[in-house]
């Protein structure tokens, strides 16, 4: 098994000191797949340990920080935060390091052994593929217990490919969004898609196979797609597991972070929620796809801008970087009154395919967003995407051209 470049005295080891003195432990995560995982793998180690804990998912850093503030811990207890925040807690993750490899880090520190593919799901949630650099030892750990296998076909959650294919957000073609659309376009190979238990190595190819077509050969595909469509194929799959493949169980991590914060956390935790699971990455599937065909988009130097009435702008503008941009970030603008409880309030994205950081651009456009008036802005920071929630008041051109200046 590979342990290389695991030092001594690692990062992790001032949270897992903290972790084994703790009382209670309170959990403050950001809304995403990564950070999920992350609160997953650490919550597991805590219920064997017998230390109590509860998770919080909030969407922005003022909402995490708030949260902090407003409990009154008692002198055992312990906060660890999962992404930004502006108060002073114990701090899992680096700027550089998705959580979920902080978390590991921490998980085998206590002495625990950590879920691998749960580890695996929060990774690809990161945008890391399984087995690479420091992830190597997790990928080696699940296929040496064979807890997951490569083989041909698409990264879905389901064993059916017309769901998993009509709602997953790591693809777009021009069936996405729609099962009736999605099972015509597969219908011609032949298959028995009634019988999805029944399919074979080579029908998994053929599915693969005709989904790479389709989606590269989109009319507003661009070069990054090809990338995007091999991430995508020959999913590492989980034969005993809930989710079918370590790809798809990322989707729904993901979704449930944003949409049902909740259930991805009872996810994480190794609860019995697949049903509600699905049912919410289902409803963010088909509501991101319907919300991309329908955009309006515009493009400047290095950004591209998708305009959205109803959506979650988040896995909008993850699937246009994917499948859609010929820029390198995307920022998607949309009314946010279907995901916040503030119907004041709109929503934006932006998600970038480069490594350059993105969290000097987000706190300088949400401090523009906020800086006249009563007018305010709350924002998060992930890895290479950013999301802001302001006042209904300030109008598209405004964070266009202030995204414009800051990147």
């Amino acid at each position: 098994m590979a342990t290389e470049g695991r030092s001594v005295e690692s990062a992790s080891a001032p949270v897992s000191r903290t972790l084994e003195s703790a009382g209670f432990v309170h959990i403050v995560a950001r809304a995403d797949g990564d950070a999920l995982a992350a609160s997953g793998l650490l919550t597991r180690a805590l219920a064997e340990h017998g230390t109590p804990f509860q998770v919080s998912v909030d969407r922005t850093v003022a909402a995490r920080t708030a949260r902090v503030r407003d409990r009154t811990p008692t002198a055992d207890d312990v906060t660890i935060a999962i992404g930004a925040i502006d108060t002073d807690v114990t701090r899992l993750e680096t700027a550089d390091r998705p959580a979920t490899l902080a978390a590991l880090d921490c998980v085998r520190e206590l002495g625990t052994d950590p879920e691998p593919v749960l580890a695996l799901a929060g990774l690809v949630a990161a945008d890391i593929e399984p087995g690479a650099g420091e992830s190597e030892w997790v990928l080696e750990t699940a296929q040496e217990r064979g807890l997951v296998s490569r083989r041909p076909g698409v990264a879905v959650p389901t064993a059916d490919p017309v769901d998993g294919l009509a709602h997953t957000t790591r693809l777009h073609a021009s069936w996405s969004g729609t099962p009736d659309a999605t099972r015509d376009a597969l219908s011609r190979l032949g298959i028995d898609l009634d019988a999805p238990e029944t399919l074979t190595a080579d029908d998994h190819r053929a599915i693969g196979s005709s989904v790479a077509l389709d989606v590269v050969g989109a009319e507003a595909a661009t070069a990054a797609t090809a990338e995007t469509v091999q991430r995508a194929l020959r999913p590492y799959a989980t034969p005993d597991h809930t989710f079918e493949t370590v790809g798809g169980y990322a989707d729904v991590l993901e979704a449930t972070a944003r949409t049902d914060p909740g259930t991805g956390a009872a996810l994480a935790l190794g609860h019995e929620v697949h049903e509600p699971a699905l049912a919410a990455w289902r409803e963010y599937g088909r509501r991101a796809h319907t919300a991309l065909e329908t955009a309006s988009t515009s493009r400047y130097n290095g950004l591209f801008v998708v305009e959205i009435d109803d959506g979650p702008v988040e896995a909008v503008a993850q699937i246009a970087a994917a499948c859609r941009s010929p820029e390198p970030t995307v920022l998607a603008i949309g009314e946010g009154r279907q995901q916040s409880a503030d119907a004041d309030s709109n929503e934006a994205a932006i998600v970038t395919r480069g490594d350059d950081p993105l969290g000097a651009t987000v706190e300088g456009v949400a401090r523009e967003l906020g800086d006249e008036g009563d007018s305010r802005a709350e924002y998060d920071i992930g890895h290479r995407r950013g999301y802001l929630r302001y006042d209904s008041a300030r109008d598209n051109a405004t964070i266009i051209e202030a995204v414009r200046e800051l990147r």
